[in-house]
Parts: C-alpha cells; structure tokens; sequence
C-alpha cells in the first residue's frame, strides 16, 4: 500500500513537472510554426499610405525596412512579416484599426502613426491592451507626457524638443521682440509654446502671437500685421503646403530681407524645392539635417538611394531608427516577442548609433537626442551648429 501510494504522488509529481514545462515552452512553441521553423515576427504598420501624409508614411516604412533588411530580414532569428493598414490619417478610425492589428492580425509590434490625432487613439487601445507600440513620427507632447506607459516608444521627437532650443539660439543672436505665428491646433501650438519657453527664459518677449484657422493659408493679412510691428524676428511652424505658400509670401512681401525668419525644421524639411530662393538664409532647428558629415549618415543616404533611387529624410530617419530598435531588441531577447516584459525592458535599453546622431531613451521612453542648428543655404538644410546636445524632453505628466 504505502508502494502504491509512493508510485501515485511520483506520477503527480511528473504529471505537475510536465504541465509546469508545457506551459514554460508555450511561447517559444507558439513562434514556431507547423514545420518547427522560427514563426515570423508580426509587425503592425499603421502609417497613412494614402492622401497629403502619405510620402511620409512611406518614407517611414522604407526606412524600417532597410534596417531589417541589413540584418538579413530577420529579427532576433526569425522572419519578418509586415501587417500594412493604411491609417488615412484618420483619428476617428484609429482605435478601430488598432484593435484590428492588436486582436486580429495579433501583430508583435506596432509601428505608427504620422498624424498626432491618430496617435491619441491609438494610445487608448495600447493602454487597453498593453500592445507594444513605437511612434516614428507624431509629436505630441501627450504620447511620452501625461499619457505615457511602459509598452509606448518614440524614435521621434517632440514638437518641444525641436523648437525649445531656437529660443535660446534667437537670444544669442540678437533678437528681443519676436512674433510668433502658427496654425491654430495642437501641434503648433505646442511647437511655438516650447520657443517661447526658452526665448522668454532667455529674457525676451512674445510681442504678438498669431493663430491662423487651420488649415488656411492665405497669409497676407497676417504678414501685413508683422510688417507693421517690426519685431526682431519672427518664429513659425507650418509644414508642407502652408510652409511653401507662407515662406514664399514672406519673401514677396519684403519681410525676409528686414524681419529674419526662424522655425522648426518642419518649415524647410523636404520643401526646399517648392520653396526656391525664397528660403535661402531661413534657420531651423531639428533633430536631422543634411548634411552631418558622419559616417553613419554617409552610409546610410548610400544605402537608401541604392535601394529605393530617392533622396531621404528626416521621415526615413525616424523609420531606420524603429527599425534599428527592434533589431537590437530581439537579438537581446532571443527572438522571444511574447513575454512582453522582457520585450519592453530590452526596447528601453537600446543605444542607437543612427544617421542622426547618438540616441538613447529616457525613463519615458523618448529619444535622447542632438538637435541641430540648420540654415538653408544652396537649396539644403546646412548644419551650422549643435543647437542642443543630448536633449531629454522634459515628459510633463508622465507618472512612469
């Protein structure tokens, strides 16, 4: 009897031992597939593919791609399999279809958006969820703010980061008055708040600040307002069509001969072209630039022109650094994207050496960055100095 009783608590014992490993070897079973190869890691890639953001959306995703490719197509050993919904830069649509990539398609990673307003409801969905999802492009505060978690990254920026370090620059060269003017919606005005900080800091003055309805760009009346209170210099965020219309204007109307012109570099990235001599002398301030005269930088524009016959940017950048990211962090996890803890600790550690410089992340999960000092000159965006090195965005409200 006490036999039997021994040879019973021995089978449950093996019997628990056996679930126990069972259940320990369910994640690495479930990246295998039928064959006992490697199952590929799904990535989500929810970028707008389709209207006016869409160039930027693909130049993200040729830029992640390229990263991959480099490392033989393969993340951490496996395969890559890339899930592509087109986002239409549509924020009322973006919970939806991030649930789709999340609970649907089961993706691994997901890679978006362009558009800050998407990005809001994307958030909701990672916070639900606990998705892991990397930001390569929208700026808005909030992402690595007050709505800041574990399972969010950014390989971007932040609409302070850019523009903060332009105060300080407008200081030093001169300038007490400025005027500031943007449209009239979050990303700019988050973009002119960051100047503000560091020019008043400095101590200088917003003398006036200008909202324009978005997406308007009939900027004549403005321009006559400007010309009218001869400020020092004027600070502004547009990008795409309204910054070619609104640089152009301000060359027509006699102000960029009197009044310098400063902004982000959204104001001349990839504009350049449509802008024509009208921004030559304009200084931004970015975290890319061309330019950098870095090996790095060199081998990569090489590289991208090879594989796509187009000039990069800054979009592409942010694209190869999402890329780069998750190259290094399958490789220290072995391929294992399922034990999302590990994932994510691996994810805050990585140090980049991008095209754009040294990179690393902050507790909230931000690119720790250079930002440099550019000046259109001979039709590109020509770095003239290291506006801010190392630069942390401040993350207001994130409680991580």
């Amino acid at each position: 009897m006490k036999q039997t009783r021994i040879r019973k608590h021995t089978r449950h014992l093996l019997t628990g031992l056996g679930l126990f490993l069972l259940a320990s070897l369910q994640p690495l079973l479930a990246q295998q597939n039928e064959a006992g190869q490697a199952a590929p890691v799904k990535l989500g890639l929810m970028l707008p593919y389709s209207g006016t953001y869409a160039p930027l959306g693909e130049s993200i995703t040729n830029g992640l791609k390229l990263a991959i490719k480099q490392n033989g197509d393969q993340l951490g050993g496996r395969p890559v399999e890339y899930v592509i919904l087109d986002s239409e830069a549509d924020a009322s649509k973006a919970p939806q279809n991030m649930s789709r990539l999340v609970k649907g398609d089961k993706v691994d990673v997901v890679i978006g958006p362009v558009h800050s307003g998407v990005a809001m409801g994307m958030l909701k969905v990672a916070k639900q969820t606990g998705a892991i999802m990397i930001i390569p492009n929208a700026g808005l505060g909030a992402a690595t703010g007050q709505l800041c978690m574990p399972n969010v990254f950014r390989t971007s920026f932040s609409m302070w980061q850019d523009s903060y370090p332009m105060g300080k620059v407008a200081y030093d060269r001169g300038h007490r008055e400025v005027v500031t003017i943007t449209w009239n919606y979050a990303g700019g005005k988050e973009d002119i708040a960051g100047f503000e900080e560091s020019f008043t800091k400095a101590g200088g003055e917003i003398v006036k600040q200008i909202l324009v309805p978005f997406p308007e760009t009939q900027f004549q009346p403005y321009l006559t307002d400007i010309a009218s209170i001869k400020p020092d210099a004027v600070y502004t965020f547009f990008a795409g069509a309204g910054a070619v219309r609104f640089v152009r204007d301000y060359a027509k109307v006699g102000l960029k001969d009197s009044v310098p012109l400063l902004g982000s570099g959204f104001l001349t990235d990839g504009n350049l072209d449509a802008q024509g001599e009208a921004a030559e002398g304009i200084l931004t301030t970015l975290h890319y630039a061309d330019g950098l005269d870095s090996d790095v930088d060199r081998t990569f524009r090489e590289a991208y022109g090879k594989a796509y016959e187009r000039e990069l940017d800054t979009y592409a950048v942010q694209g190869y650094d999402a890329g780069m990211m998750l190259v290094q962090a399958l490789d220290q996890t072995d391929g294992d994207s399922a034990d999302r803890d590990a994932l994510i600790s691996a994810l805050a550690s990585v140090k980049l050496n991008s095209p754009r410089g040294p990179v690393t992340f902050s507790k909230a999960h931000h690119p720790i960055q250079n930002i440099y000092l550019r000046q259109v000159k001979g039709g590109r965006n020509q770095v003239i100095d290291v506006a801010s090195r190392a630069l942390e965005d401040p993350a207001r409200g994130c409680r991580m």
